[in-house]
């Protein structure tokens, strides 16, 4: 079986995690955060949503620079409703899912580099930073579940049942 094989699977598995926490999002207030220090819950619901995308990232680019000399840092979608998070997911995971496709093992163990500023911070295998994106994706996933809660809204089962949904 090819990397790539094991790394659509876990795609599905966690769009679908993905999609039911940001179907729960309220709506209204993308400004609100639990601390000052926290992200706004707007931008944090951004980034679950578009982070599927990071997986077609690491196959179809060498690099990226979160501080680019001259230029702007990435910065997730601005999105205002339920359905257009759900559209940013279902974009960011039909790039990775193409990409996956045609990804062999030998390109997934090639070098990826991670800047800032145009210096280098990280250089590790691609398949390495794809694995690490889903990870990065379930501790960002999770904090979205708890600004859920702290909004009075329903929290969806993730990797089994939670208070609100026991059907898992």
């Amino acid at each position: 079986m090819r990397m790539s094989d094991l790394f659509a699977a876990q795609l599905e598995r966690e769009a679908a995690i993905c999609r039911r926490t940001l179907e729960r999002v309220p709506e209204g207030r993308p400004d609100w955060k639990p601390h000052e220090k926290s992200m706004q819950l707007g931008y944090l619901s951004s980034l679950v949503a578009t982070m599927p995308g990071w997986v077609a990232m690491a196959i179809t680019q060498d690099e990226l620079d979160l501080n680019p000399p001259g230029g702007k840092p990435p910065i997730p979608p601005s999105v205002s409703t339920t359905r257009e998070l759900l559209q940013a997911l279902d974009e960011s995971v039909g790039r990775s899912r193409e990409a996956l496709r045609d990804a062999s093992d030998e390109h997934l163990m090639t070098p990826w580099r991670l800047l800032v500023g145009g210096h280098v911070v990280m250089e590790t295998a691609r398949h390495v930073v794809i694995e690490d994106a889903y990870t990065h994706l379930a501790h960002h996933r999770g904090q979205l579940s708890v600004y859920i809660r702290l909004n009075g809204a329903l929290v969806p089962s993730i990797y089994g049942p939670s208070a609100d949904d026991r059907h898992f």
